[in-house]
C-alpha cells in the first residue's frame, strides 16, 4: 500500500476489501461496525486515492460491489 495519508476508517475498510474480496456497502457496514455515512467517506477517500475499484454487481443491480485494487494489476507504459 502506498504511503496515503488515510483516516483510521480508511484503513479498517481498505483492510477488509484487501481480504475479503469485492463487497457492498452493506457488507462493508456490518464487517467494520462503522457507521453507513463513515464507510460511505471511507470508500470515497479510497476511491479519491485510486486504491478500490467500483465494480457492477450482477446479482442486484442497486447495489454497487467495492474491490481493492491491487498495485501489480494496474498497467504502467
Amino acid at each position: 500500500m502506498s504511503e496515503v495519508n488515510l483516516p483510521p476508517s480508511s484503513r479498517k475498510i481498505l483492510g477488509l476489501l484487501e481480504g475479503g474480496g469485492a463487497l457492498t456497502h452493506k457488507e462493508l457496514v456490518h464487517l467494520s461496525n462503522l457507521a453507513p455515512r463513515t464507510v460511505r467517506y471511507a470508500l470515497k477517500r479510497l476511491k479519491d486515492n485510486d486504491m478500490i475499484i467500483e465494480k457492477f454487481n450482477f446479482r442486484d443491480a442497486r447495489q454497487i460491489l467495492y474491490e481493492y485494487k491491487d498495485p501489480q494489476m494496474v498497467s504502467t507504459p
